[in-house]
C-alpha cells in the first residue's frame, strides 16, 4: 500500500483527542462546563494581554490552544503499559520522561506519551500521563497476589485495536478508514465501566491497601480519570469555578503566580462519588474521576530545574496551608530568589528560548556580516527569544492531584522506589530525556536564525 494512502499520525492523534473529549464530556458533563469557563476565561485574557497574544502567536501556540489537553491513564501490568506504547506510536506519541510518584504516597510510576517535534506540538500537543501499577509496593503478600491473577485474567484492549495496531505496524501506516476504527476501538479501553470484576470484599481489601490500587485492579478496563484544558490564567478560573457549580481542590499545585510562567500549574474539581455493581449483585460506589485545568510557563534547563527543585522543598518545610490564597503567599515567598524576567532566565541559563528573526532581522538575511553572538544579536534588535513551552509533568504536582481526589485522608509513603530500569523494561523502550528535547528545540532555532544572518 502507498505511504501517502496512510493519515499522518499527527491527524490520527487529533481524531483519538477529540473524540476522547466527546466521551468525557458526555460521560462527566461537568468537564464539559469546565472546558466553556476556560474558553470563556483565555478569551478575556487574551484581550487584555496583547503581548502574550503575540508571544502566542510568534511560537504557533494559538492556533493549539483550543485543542490542547492532557488525559492520563493507570494500567496494572507490563503487557498493558507495552500495548499502550504501540498505540501511541501509531498517533505520534513517545514516552517522554520517568515519574516516581511512589516517595509522594502512590504506589505507581509514570512517563507522558507526547509528541515530541515541533511540527507535531503545534499540529496538536495531546499528552497522556500513562502510569503503571507497582505490584511489589503492596505488604500483603496473599493481596498481592490475589491482585495480580485479577489482572492476569483481564484484556483490556479489544481484539479489533490489537489487529489494527499489528497491521498498522506491518504495512508502516493506517488509511482515513482504518484510522477511524482504529479510534473507536482504542476509546474502549479508555471508557468508564460501572460493572466491577470482583466483590465487594475484594474492592474493600484492595481499597484499604492503597485507594488507587482498587481504581487500577478492579475494573474491566483502566478507565480515563481525567482530561484537561489549557487555561491562560489558572487563578481566575480557580476563582470562578464555585460559581459555575464546580468545587476545585483545595489549592493550585506547582509554582506560584509570575510574570513569567514556569513548568505546570494545575488544579481540579474534586472527583466524583459513582455508582457501581460489584460481583455477585453487590452495590456501592467509587471515586475516581475528576476534571482538571492546567497553565503552561516556561521550560526549565537542568540548572533552573534544581533551582526550582530547590525552592519547592523550601516551600514544603512551611505548615501546609489550606486555602490557596495562604498557599501562593507562602509559595511565592519562597521562590522570590528565582528570577522573575526573561533577560535573567535567559542569560542565566535557567530557561530554554525559541530563536527568530525580528522584522529588522528579516531585512538583514542574506546580506551577511552579522556576527555570531545571540546576546548581541538581540541587542541589535535583529534576533528575538521567546520562551519555550514547558511540554512535560511535575511528579509532586501530579501525585498531589491524584491524592486529592483519590478520597480518605491516610497518605502512605513509599521510600526510595524509583526503578526506571524496571518501567523501561515493561514499556520496551527507553523513554526520552526532556531536557535534550527542549535542547534541541532552542539549538536548531539559534542555528536557524544565525544561518539566516549569514553568522
Amino acid at each position: 500500500m502507498a505511504l501517502e494512502h496512510f493519515l499522518p499520525a499527527d491527524d490520527i492523534r487529533t481524531l483519538f483527542s477529540t473524540s476522547m473529549s466527546r466521551m468525557y464530556q458526555q460521560e462527566v458533563p461537568q468537564y464539559g462546563t469546565l472546558m466553556q469557563l476556560v474558553a470563556e476565561v483565555n478569551e478575556q485574557t487574551l484581550a487584555g494581554e496583547p503581548a502574550l497574544q503575540q508571544q502566542l502567536q510568534d511560537n504557533g501556540e494559538l492556533e493549539r490552544l483550543s485543542l490542547e489537553r492532557h488525559g492520563a491513564i493507570r494500567v496494572g501490568t507490563a503487557a498493558e503499559l507495552n500495548m499502550l506504547r504501540r498505540i501511541f506510536a501509531i498517533m505520534g506519541m513517545y514516552p517522554v520522561s520517568y515519574y516516581d510518584l511512589s516517595e509522594a504516597g502512590v504506589p505507581v510510576h509514570s512517563t507522558a506519551f507526547r509528541p515530541v517535534d515541533e511540527a507535531s506540538l503545534r499540529h496538536n500537543p495531546f499528552r497522556i500521563f500513562t502510569s503503571l501499577l507497582r505490584l511489589e509496593l503492596i505488604a500483603d503478600d496473599a493481596l498481592r497476589a490475589q491482585a495480580a491473577e485479577i489482572l492476569a485474567r483481564r484484556d483490556i484492549f479489544t481484539a479489533t485495536a490489537r489487529k489494527l495496531v499489528a497491521q498498522a505496524e506491518e504495512q508502516g501506516g493506517l488509511t482515513a478508514d482504518q484510522a477511524r476504527q482504529f479510534v473507536a476501538e482504542v476509546l474502549e479501553t479508555f471508557r468508564w465501566h460501572q460493572h466491577a470484576t470482583v466483590d465487594l470484599a475484594t474492592y474493600q481489601a484492595l481499597q484499604d491497601a492503597h485507594r488507587l490500587i482498587a481504581d487500577v485492579v478492579c475494573f474491566r478496563g483502566p478507565h480515563i480519570n481525567h482530561l484537561t484544558p489549557r487555561t491562560l490564567d489558572i487563578d481566575t478560573v480557580q476563582q470562578q469555578m464555585p460559581a459555575v457549580g464546580i468545587n476545585p481542590k483545595a489549592v493550585i499545585e506547582g509554582p506560584p503566580r509570575r510574570r513569567c510562567p514556569i513548568l505546570l500549574r494545575q488544579t481540579s474539581f474534586t472527583a466524583l462519588e459513582e455508582a457501581i455493581h460489584f460481583a455477585g449483585d453487590q452495590a456501592g460506589t467509587h471515586t475516581a474521576r475528576f476534571g482538571e485545568i492546567e497553565q503552561r510557563g516556561m521550560a526549565l534547563t537542568p540548572k533552573g530545574r534544581a533551582l526550582y527543585d530547590e525552592l519547592l522543598n523550601r516551600s514544603r518545610q512551611a505548615p501546609a496551608q489550606a486555602d490557596n490564597e495562604t498557599h501562593q503567599r507562602q509559595l511565592a515567598a519562597a521562590f522570590a530568589d528565582f528570577p522573575d524576567d526573561e533577560h535573567s532566565l535567559r542569560t542565566q541559563q535557567l530557561g530554554y528560548f525559541r530563536y527568530s528573526l525580528t522584522e529588522a532581522g528579516r531585512q538583514q538575511a542574506g546580506h551577511g556580516g552579522a556576527g555570531g553572538d545571540l546576546n548581541a544579536l538581540i541587542e541589535a534588535g535583529l534576533v528575538q527569544a521567546t520562551p519555550i513551552t514547558y511540554e512535560d509533568f511535575l511528579p509532586v504536582s501530579a501525585a498531589g492531584i491524584f491524592q486529592s481526589n483519590l478520597g480518605g485522608t491516610h497518605h502512605q509513603a513509599y521510600a526510595q522506589n524509583a526503578n526506571q530500569a524496571a518501567f523501561e523494561q515493561a514499556l520496551g523502550c527507553p523513554v526520552r530525556d526532556e531536557f535534550a528535547l527542549y535542547a534541541t528545540l532552542q539549538d536548531d532555532s539559534a542555528r536557524q536564525v544565525l544561518q539566516a544572518l549569514g553568522a
